[in-house]
Formats: structure tokens, sequence, C-alpha cells
């Protein structure tokens, strides 16, 4: 029998992966760590940004996002359905992931002030530089927000108790493309140096906030990369023949990189940190070179939009909306369908190391 091209082999994976996650049960509300605490921007937020004032900032509050969320009601998610964030949670036990935290602050729960359950700090738009987005919580400011929900904890049940279960618990985080965009939108034709001179400084403030969140408690790191950016639909209504934009994909990968290293750099330096990197990136480019044999059909227009490509605003109640949802890799101009993030969820949390590295997820979160 012939050898199976190593080409083809992430989409083979990717495949045994879905096969799996079929077959997994949904989440039975008893978490296999105390609680996740997510930081990140539209790819992990949950409702953030329907607390936030002005007319700049992006919310998704409204049709048709949502409707294929239960109830089908718009929650704040850039979805039709649930984000990475949600099936990540179901991976891990929960029976919905952490509420936002506007939403909670003001807000009595013992269960959060316990540590038993985490708080989602995600903001869309924002980003690891201050400067990125206006009218948001920068990751700074996240990182901020969860110092107030661990000083109350340690108020609550003890310093030593709270390091316990802080030191168990997930810390998600899924930023940095819009960091890329900002960058590619002063200079969309940098030099190899001026890549490379931001994406060192980008990194830099990354591990900056990691060594915060370790201050502060977090031990279990769970990054995920940024995909290839540069193949949503809003950057391909840009390009004259509806091309991926090569920058933007290279301001990516080379910023996944320098996360990497960074993250295995810290792994050494400070004690007790644990960490994986989930690869969106990874994930994208499987569906995209493989769409049919992984279930979609359409790859490079978003279901909800208007313009080329769908690309060029976002899902509003005036944009057109398709049909066959579960066939598009796009929801909007920019983000996921419900059925590319139960695909990358399950990859990340399951999956190989093509996936997910240098231990998936699950390794991760069963590590004690």
């Amino acid at each position: 029998m012939a050898a199976t091209p190593a080409r083809a082999l992430p989409a083979l994976l990717l495949f045994a992966v879905v096969v799996a996650a079929e077959a997994a049960p949904a989440g039975s509300g008893t978490g296999k760590v105390p609680a996740i605490y997510v930081f990140g921007d539209s790819t992990a937020d949950v409702g953030n940004n329907n607390y936030l004032t002005g007319s700049a900032v992006p919310r998704a509050n409204f049709p048709h996002n949502g409707v294929d969320f239960p109830t089908s009601r718009p929650t704040g998610r850039f979805s039709n359905g649930y984000n990475g964030i949600d099936f990540l949670a179901l991976n891990m036990g929960f029976k919905r992931s952490p509420p936002p935290f506007l939403a909670v602050a003001n807000k009595t729960n013992k269960q959060i002030l316990s540590g038993l359950v985490g708080v989602n700090f995600a903001s869309a738009g924002s980003g690891i530089l201050d400067t990125t987005g206006n009218f948001i919580i920068p990751l700074s400011k996240q990182v901020e927000q969860f110092a107030t929900v661990q000083s109350n904890i340690s108020a609550r049940i003890s310093q030593g108790a709270a390091d316990t279960v802080l030191s168990r618990s997930l810390f998600l985080m899924s930023t940095g493309g819009n960091d890329l965009f900002a960058f590619f939108q002063r200079n969309s034709t940098p030099t190899a140096a001026e890549k490379q001179r931001f994406i060192s400084n980008l990194v830099a403030l990354y591990q900056n906030h990691v060594k915060a969140l370790y201050v502060l408690g977090a031990r279990k790191f769970a990054v995920i990369d940024v995909p290839p950016i540069g193949c949503c639909p809003y950057p391909r209504s840009q390009h004259p023949l509806g091309a991926c934009i090569d920058v933007l994909n290279d301001l990516a990968r080379g910023f996944n990189k320098g996360v990497k290293d960074a993250m295995h750099g810290l792994s050494l330096s400070m004690e007790g940190l644990k960490y994986s990197v989930g690869s969106a990136h990874a994930v994208v480019q499987s569906i995209m070179k493989h769409p049919q044999r992984l279930g979609f059909k359409d790859v490079t227009t978003a279901c909800c939009g208007s313009g080329k490509f769908n690309g060029a605003s976002g899902c509003t109640p005036n944009a057109t909306l398709c049909d066959n949802r579960h066939e598009y890799l796009f929801w909007d101009l920019l983000h996921p369908t419900h059925a590319t993030s139960k695909l990358a969820a399950a990859a990340i949390y399951n999956g190989s190391l093509h996936f997910a590295a240098p231990i998936n997820f699950k390794q991760l979160v069963e590590d004690c």
C-alpha cells in the first residue's frame, strides 16, 4: 500500500479528532481544573464589550450573531454559536465557559470568590499593546482585573488556599492578532528588520504579562496562537486578486514562533510553570488545504457579511446570511464559525503535537 503523503497527515490527524469530538460527551459540570481564567481579544470575548460605552467599541450583541447559540440569542460572541473558549471549557468538563468579568464584577458570587468558578476578561478589539484598539480592555488591564479577583479570593479563603486553587487552575490566553493588524495598517510593506523588531517587542511584552500572572499565582498557561489572519475574508477583500495577504501571515508565523520560544524559556526559569501552545494556525491551515475531507465547503467567504467575500463589513442584522453555516470556515470578516471553533478546540485539547505543544491542553489540565 502506498505511503500517505506527509502534507496530508495534518488533515488525517484532524479528521481523527473530528470523529473523536463527535463521540465525546458534553460537559458534565465538574471541571477537571478548579477554574478557567481567560484573557484575550474577540476570539475569546464572551460578552465583556457589551458593558463598554462608545460607538467605536466592537460588539456582537445583535443578530445574526448567536443564531445557533442556545435560545438563538446574541451574547457578544463573534460567532453564530459558541466560540473556541466555550468548547475548550466543555472539553474540560464544565457545563459552560466562565462569565464575562464585567457581568459579575459588582456582584457577590461565592464560587468565584472561592476560586471554584473562573472569569473571562477578554475584550474584542484589544491587544497585547495598550495602544491597540480604542475604548476596550487591553491585556494589561485584564491582568489588573484578575489581580482584583485574586485579592478577593485570598481574602475569602486565605492566601495559602488561594495559592493552591490558582496553581491548579487554567490561565487561557488568546491574543495578538489585533496588534499584528494594527502594525500592518501603519506599515503594509515592512522590511524584514522592521517585522522582527516589532515582533520581538510584542513577544517581550507578552512575556511580561505572563510573568505578572505568575506572580499572582498562575502556574498553568494554555496559550492559543494566531491563525493565518491574512487569509480571513476581510484581508482577502482588500487584495486586488482576492488572495491571502502574505505580510499578515508572515507576521502571524513570526509572532507564533516568538511566543512558543518565550513560553519554553519561561518554563525553564520560573518554578512550577507549565504550558501548552495550542495552534489555531495549524488547524485553520489544515481546513484550508483539505476542506471537504473535514466537512467544509467554503473556506474563503464569510457566512455573514457584505461585499467581496462578505468581508467588507461585519455581521449585522442587515448582512447577508448563509444557510449552511456548518460548512463555512469563517462566520464573519475575521472570526470562525461555531463548527470551526468546535474542531479547533477538539484538536487543541485532544490532538497531536501538530496542534498543541509540548503537550496538548488535556495533558496540561490533568498534570497535577
